[in-house]
């Protein structure tokens, strides 16, 4: 069975509580897989959720995500500790560092790597970061490849006492992010101060929340690090932070329509995964920029 919490009481607003599997990428670095979930495939747009860290990579060894390929979705890498380097096959060869924002949208076809740069892994370092998946819209599936990083510091935040609240993609109240969007979004960052309570608009049609250090408390109900909450369409949700606490908001516009996720490909038709795999085995999509290595289709 696909673990999760025992279901929420009466009058909560929380409909799911989500925990993630535990997924080896290779090599022993493992990650928390949270969303695809049995019980929700996405929430909003976000079809694919990932965890990674903290975990401290020791020296001479590194992240090593070999070059591979997507279709049909937007990947968010988003850190917390820690510098990777993002390589694509349109040519990009970016360093992302803690509060920026790497989003690369696949389209019709991309392939890209992600890598601990050389002069980290000349000594012990710590890595803590999400990897997301965002669906796009059915009419922009097979839009074109493209790759923009935002910097820490484009990204507005929100600070109240004991509250920031940093605006990765999307909106939250009548603060934006300058990443660009396919639908309507929530991704936001919040560090929250002990005794701290946060208000969650009903403004986005799908709401959820993760908790990835510290805890908090809806409705007198406590929730520790690494779960996932799908909220209630339709109300306002008061979050209390008992302790210091880091949590990740995630939701928006519903997709218009399911997605079928194989291996890194995501689309509305399986005949276009299909197509998508036989043209990464047959080598037809472009090549990631300083790399070498291939990996072949999953068996």
């Amino acid at each position: 069975m696909t673990p999760s919490d025992p279901p929420s009481p009466e009058g909560s607003p929380i409909e799911l509580t989500i925990l993630p599997r535990i997924r080896d990428l290779g090599d022993g670095f493992e990650v928390r897989r949270v969303l695809p979930f049995a019980e929700r495939r996405m929430v909003g747009p976000f079809v694919f959720f990932d965890q990674f860290g903290p975990t401290i990579l020791r020296s001479g060894a590194g992240l090593d995500v070999r070059p591979h390929p997507h279709i049909g979705l937007a990947t968010v890498t988003y850190l917390l500790e820690g510098e990777i380097l993002h390589r694509d096959s349109l040519g990009s060869r970016q360093l992302i560092r803690p509060g920026a924002v790497n989003w690369m949208t696949a389209g019709r076809g991309i392939a890209h790597s992600e890598r601990t740069p050389e002069e980290v892994r000349r000594h012990d370092s710590r890595i803590f970061g999400v990897q997301l998946w965002v669906g796009l819209p059915k009419a922009h599936e097979e839009t074109a490849p493209a790759f923009h990083h935002h910097d820490a510091a484009a990204l507005p935040e929100i600070e109240a006492k004991g509250l920031r609240l940093k605006v990765i993609a999307g909106n939250f109240g009548a603060t934006r992010s300058p990443v660009a969007t396919f639908a309507a979004t929530l991704c936001a960052d919040a560090e929250m101060a002990a005794g701290t309570t946060l208000a969650l608009p009903a403004e986005h049609e799908e709401r959820s929340l993760y908790v990835l250090s510290g805890a908090i408390e809806i409705g007198g109900h406590r929730v520790e690090p690494g779960r996932l909450l799908v909220f209630r369409p339709g109300e306002e949700v008061a979050i209390h932070a008992p302790v210091a606490t880091r949590l990740l908001l995630l939701g928006g516009e519903a997709m218009d329509g399911p997605r079928h996720v194989w291996w890194n490909f995501v689309s509305s038709s399986k005949e276009r995964i299909e197509q998508a795999k036989a043209d990464w085995k047959a080598r037809r999509f472009a090549r990631v920029i300083d790399e070498t290595e291939f990996i072949p289709l999953p068996d």
